[in-house]
């Protein structure tokens, strides 16, 4: 899906908002400024109007719509980029009336999307996703279908080469999904071998721009690609993080939200989210200098409870505390930790954080351990953390941190 000339020239946008009042019209459209320069289109200007709901035509008014003809004849715009979702009959209108290209915003993102994906998955999650908005758009006069790019009836089709394209779209979504199962049931086989090794996650959740992928290249220098654009980390990644008490975490990357982020496109990375569900701790990050820090924040524990992640402990972290003069004091969050992932302010709190929240199935234990015994301790350094030990006249003194599968072996031994 390439909508945007990004190598010889880059597209002149102009953003469009209906404030019918179901949502913050000003936030929406500010980060829509944002994707747009993140899909590599330059944001010229925006118009708003205020309706008492979108109209059925031309999404904005009569008078709106001329209001846009002109300033994109006067500003040569190659774009217009509407802040909701249209339909294919408002596009067409909206097209003929002013000669531009018209996208939507889940267009903007699906484009964004398809540029970052890297992996396998990634790919296939973006593709469904693209094909499922695809499907009740097709008109039967190529409109949307050229967007795709796909050769799939670009010119005009009518409508048996119409219902061949549904046809055919529908036969490749089944393949998509079936291809999506297995990389599922792969990730489902690391996530039970993980379980099974007792293996503690930690996932890093929040808004897309939040600094995640900077955070976790500072903690594991994981290499993470990251910039300064939205949704530049679709793909999970993970890297194990070895904590000061010697407890060794699986830290997972995942992708960011935003606002009004559209249901398919969640159902879509539903398995990516998923690997935030099933981990043991959150790690809920936000740009402490952005005015939305707090909204941001609450969304997301939000979409977290919506995932079924209501009992895990999740720890808010404010990062980006470099950028605020007063080190987001104002912030009066319980719980919360704030960093900055550039500078490194504030790790050593964050980390702690983390041990304070390990699963109950971890112990740190003293063990003083017979000489008769000597093999356990092998078992230890095998299977757990051996912090420290000493040969003493009575046995091996021993400080390490297990699995509580393992303490059922250890505890005639413990100390104290």
């Amino acid at each position: 899906m390439e909508l945007f000339e990004t190598k010889e020239k880059i597209d002149r946008a102009l953003l469009v908002s209906v404030d019918t009042g179901d949502f913050d019209a000003e936030s929406s459209l500010a980060e829509l400024f944002e994707l747009v320069e993140s899909a590599g289109a330059e944001p010229v200007a925006s118009i708003s109007q205020k309706l008492d709901r979108y109209e059925t035509a031309t999404c904005v008014g009569s008078g709106k719509l001329t209001e846009i003809k002109e300033y994109c004849e006067a500003e040569e715009i190659d774009l217009l980029i509407f802040d909701c979702e249209l339909t294919p009959t408002q596009i067409r209108n909206i097209e003929a009336e002013t000669d531009v290209r018209v996208i939507d915003r889940t267009t903007l993102i699906l484009d964004i999307f398809s540029r970052r994906a890297i992996s396998k998955e990634g790919k296939l999650q973006v593709e469904l996703a693209q094909l499922k908005y695809l499907m009740p758009r097709l008109t039967g006069k190529g409109i949307a279908l050229s967007r795709l790019g796909g050769g799939i009836g670009t010119r005009g089709p009518g409508e048996t080469k119409l219902e061949t394209d549904k046809r055919h779209i529908k036969r490749r979504m089944e393949t998509l999904k079936e291809q999506l199962r297995d990389v599922e049931n792969h990730r489902n086989e690391l996530r039970r071998r993980r379980e099974k090794n007792s293996v503690i996650t930690v996932a890093i959740v929040g808004y897309t721009n939040a600094g995640k992928s900077t955070l976790m290249n500072y903690l594991t220098e994981a290499g993470v690609l990251a910039e300064n654009k939205l949704f530049a980390t679709l793909d999970p990644t993970s890297r194990s993080l070895k904590l000061p008490s010697g407890v060794t975490v699986m830290l997972i990357d995942t992708v960011g939200f935003v606002r009004r982020l559209p249901h398919h496109l969640v159902e879509a990375f539903k398995s990516t989210l998923e690997e935030a569900a099933k981990a043991d701790i959150i790690l809920n990050v936000c740009d402490v200098s952005s005015e939305e820090a707090q909204i941001h924040l609450s969304v997301t524990e939000e979409i977290l409870k919506d995932l079924g992640c209501g009992e895990t402990p999740i720890i808010p972290v404010l990062n980006k505390c470099d950028l605020v003069d007063n080190g987001a004091e104002e912030f009066r969050i319980n719980s919360s930790v704030k960093i900055s992932a550039v500078t490194g302010e504030g790790i050593d709190s964050l980390l702690n954080a983390i041990e304070e929240n390990l699963p109950v199935r971890v112990k740190r234990v003293t063990l003083s351990v017979p000489f008769s015994e000597a093999s356990l301790v092998a078992e230890i350094r095998k299977t757990g953390t051996l912090l420290s030990e000493e040969y003493t006249a009575e046995g091996i003194l021993v400080e390490a941190i297990i699995d509580e599968k393992f303490w059922h072996k250890v505890r005639d031994f413990a100390i104290g």
